[in-house]
């Protein structure tokens, strides 16, 4: 069952909860929320005015105050603070009652009456020291990427090699360029030098981010910040004339590639420029930063890119300090509003895990490919300017507030956020994510961006609690401030209702109220946090330990007895997610580089609880001549020579050709008009999986590929190993088995039963 999805874009682990802490903790998944604050509203609930605001708490007005029509005020169900409507609610009655009164719009979005604020500003952040042929796939996508940007959008770019490269596009007459050393560090007040700018006679104290508003004219920086509808000639002439890195490597060394110098002088550029308004930095890597600021990797050959060995070692001298750069770097764009997204295609590492601070910090977008060539980052790049159905609805400069009744309170926020150090009685003692606040800063968001937010209990007597009401329910309201993609400030609200459960019936009510793909997801956010932050962590421990307790907690069954054992329907599928998540890349670090397993957990942190839950555990659907499609488990057992597969892993999507099939698709059957069932059975998958990428972001590799084939490894790394090659029994005539020692879920199972039914 989802609770309130549809509605407020809310997932619940729990949606009654334990009514002290020590139920909480024998409940054993954290009481936590996923909440998506840009989900898609329903109609009527977008309101053209601002919001009547409780003057002691600052929480919204909402369906679950009570309302005095005589006296024409209203009680804040939070604080308990009485506050007077004002005189456009003047008509206010039972039958009279606003959109916000309304039961059913637990969330609504208010329209700021104010000017729309500036258009974005996109600056181009480019890597030149790639091979020639690479520099084309990513010139094409940028010329490409120009036609698509709004009229309205400024736009900025700088290369970078062995040196940076700020190119002026306000001077179009030949291109022109300022270069900054690479292996130095470059401070604001050095790039306000370098770049000429002009400053006004009333120039700010030092310290002062710099601006129009500040000191800074407004032909200064329209020197390398235009308008695209301005400088699009000059900018594809710019592109026309870019070319690999001159200072070329000699062949036992690495290029000389300065990414964190370049960043800084990007961040210093809009830093100065347009300081606390939409501005995305967009930088475009293809190998690793080898000098100056956050350098990962010498320039020697010799030495190997730091791996997760190395990482276990203390063997990888540049990590911690690349780490501590784009932390300080992450600060200083959070401070600015500024968002950093990352393109990085290469067949090697780029220092994706270092960067991964930043790019989290900032709420920016990040895409792992191959090649600039490769469609996973062309389609992925078009994506993010196209404004068709499937857009990604860029929104920024949010501000993110949790307000909740005063027997809750806020351990953190896992996902792509800062913290805004808000402190108030509302934060817990224990810290999970960017905690000790309840306020966060959200620089970049878009549709899809969804922040996990983990609860406390106060420990308090049911009888008589202070801040606990006599309807034994409690309260909380997710507050987002952000400017809207077509440039309007707006404030959503949403206002959630749960109830306490205690004494002999909170098992029963507990379990109705479970949401086991919520609880999943934030389980796996919490122990990707847990590895990263905690040294020493061991997550297949800490995961077999939670599922064992939970169990234990809430299956039935007679004691010693695993025979006996089943769980309710809300929880028949959250060991599969275990079984599942243990062996996913969130995990496993085994076999992946510390880039990859960077990559798979931001866009595990920032998705929904639908996309999440395809990570952990993804879909397989079976096609036949003789039956319309229809799930399949995801076991090796699926695997069938007459029948096509269809994987959706999230990140890859995989479309898969029993052996009786490949053989019919090769002779060509499907090409004969007698056989136009066997055609539109080939193409039933292929209109699937298009379905899948065209809303998908970033786009999933898309692979087909036959049985026995090289491939199919892509398939077969995520089912179950029901069989493999010691079973006893094998595989059965035209099926498939699988090479690995991993135990199969029936295995796990029946561990699972033996441990939790002991006394």
């Amino acid at each position: 069952m989802v609770f309130g999805e549809a509605e407020d874009g809310v997932r619940m682990s729990w949606n009654t909860w334990p009514a002290t802490n020590a139920e909480a903790s024998e409940c054993v998944v954290p009481t936590a929320v996923v909440y998506t604050p840009l989900k898609e509203l329903a109609q009527g609930a977008v309101l053209p005015y601002g919001p009547l605001r409780c003057t002691a708490c600052r929480s919204a007005l909402n369906p679950f105050v009570t309302v005095d029509f005589f006296g024409k005020t209203w009680a804040c169900p939070l604080c308990s603070a009485r506050n007077h409507f004002p005189q456009p609610y003047a008509a206010l009655a039972p039958d009279h009652l606003p959109p916000e009164l309304l039961p059913h719009h637990t969330t609504v979005e208010y329209v700021s009456s104010s000017p729309s604020a500036s258009p974005p500003v996109f600056l181009f952040v480019v890597d030149t020291c790639i091979p020639e042929d690479e520099l084309g796939f990513l010139k094409a996508a940028l010329t490409q990427a120009i036609t698509l940007l709004p009229e309205s959008a400024t736009v900025g770019f700088i290369s970078f090699g062995a040196h940076v490269y700020v190119h002026e596009l306000g001077f179009s007459h030949i291109p022109k360029s300022y270069v900054f050393n690479g292996a130095k560090h470059v401070s604001k007040d050095d790039i306000l030098n370098y770049l000429n700018f002009f400053v006004n006679k009333n120039k700010p104290p030092v310290g002062i981010i710099a601006g129009v508003k500040d000191g800074l004219s407004a032909q200064s920086i329209a020197r390398f910040l235009l308008p695209a509808c301005q400088c699009e000639f000059t900018l594809n002439l710019v592109l026309e004339e870019l070319q690999k890195d001159p200072w070329a490597a000699q062949t036992d060394a690495r290029a000389a590639r300065c990414t964190g110098p370049a960043l800084s002088v990007a961040a210093g550029l809009v830093g100065a420029c347009v300081p606390g308004t939409a501005a995305r930095i967009m930088l475009f890597i293809g190998g690793p930063s080898t000098q100056g600021s956050g350098t990962i990797v010498s320039k020697d050959l010799s030495e190997s890119i730091r791996s997760y060995k190395d990482l276990n070692k203390c063997a990888a001298p540049y990590y911690q300090k690349a780490v501590e750069f784009y932390g300080e770097f992450a600060k200083q764009l959070v401070n600015q509003c500024h968002v950093l997204d990352v393109f990085a295609c290469s067949l090697d590492q780029v220092g994706v895990a270092e960067i991964k601070v930043a790019v989290e910090r900032t709420g920016g977008l990040v895409v792992l490919a191959e090649s600039f060539g490769h469609s996973v980052f062309k389609d992925s790049f078009r994506r993010v300017f196209e404004s068709k159905d499937h857009d990604l609805g860029l929104s920024y400069n949010g501000i993110f507030e949790v307000n909740c009744s005063r027997d809750v309170k806020i351990q953190g926020v896992i996902g792509p956020c800062a913290s805004l150090d808000k402190r108030g009685v509302s934060c817990s003692e224990t810290v999970i994510g960017q905690g000790n606040t309840t306020a966060w800063k959200l620089c970049g968001l878009d549709k899809g961006t969804s922040l996990c937010i983990f609860f406390d209990i106060i420990p308090k007597e049911l009888s008589g609690a202070a801040g606990q009401s006599n309807s034994n329910l409690f309260l909380f309201q997710l507050l987002t401030y952000y400017q809207h993609s077509s440039g309007q400030m707006r404030l959503r609200t949403t206002t959630l209702a749960r109830r306490w459960v205690n004494g002999h019936r909170s098992t029963e009510e507990l379990v109705a109220g479970f949401d086991q793909e919520a609880a999943a997801v934030i389980m796996a956010r919490l122990a990707s946090f847990k590895m990263e932050a905690e040294d020493n962590f061991d997550a297949n421990r800490w995961l077999d330990m939670s599922l064992i307790r939970l169990s234990s907690r809430f299956g039935v069954y007679e004691k010693n007895d695993p025979s006996s054992f089943s769980l309710s329907p809300t929880f028949a599928n959250f060991p599969e997610f275990f079984f599942h998540l243990r062996r996913s890349p969130f995990v496993q670090v085994f076999n992946n580089s510390p880039d990859e397993t960077a990559y798979f957990r931001m866009i595990l942190n920032r998705e929904n609880v639908n996309n999440s839950i395809v990570m952990i555990q993804p879909s397989l659907v079976s096609y036949s001549l003789n039956a319309p499609p229809e799930p399949a488990l995801l076991d090796v057992s699926a695997i069938s020579t007459d029948q096509i597969l269809l994987l959706d892993a999230y990140f890859t999507v995989v479309i898969f050709h029993g052996m009786t099939i490949a053989q019919w698709r090769k002779a060509g059957f499907q090409n004969q008009p007698e056989h136009q069932a066997f055609a539109n059975l080939l193409q039933l998958p292929q209109d699937d999986s298009d379905k899948i990428l065209k809303e998908r972001f970033p786009v999933a590799r898309l692979v087909v590929c036959d049985q026995h084939g090289s491939q199919a490894r892509f398939l077969l790394a995520k089912l179950n190993p029901s069989a493999t090659y010691n079973s006893d029994m094998g595989s059965p005539p035209g099926r498939d088995f699988i090479f690995t020692d991993d135990v199969s879920f029936q295995i796990y199972m029946e561990h699972l039963q033996k441990l939790a039914v002991q006394s």
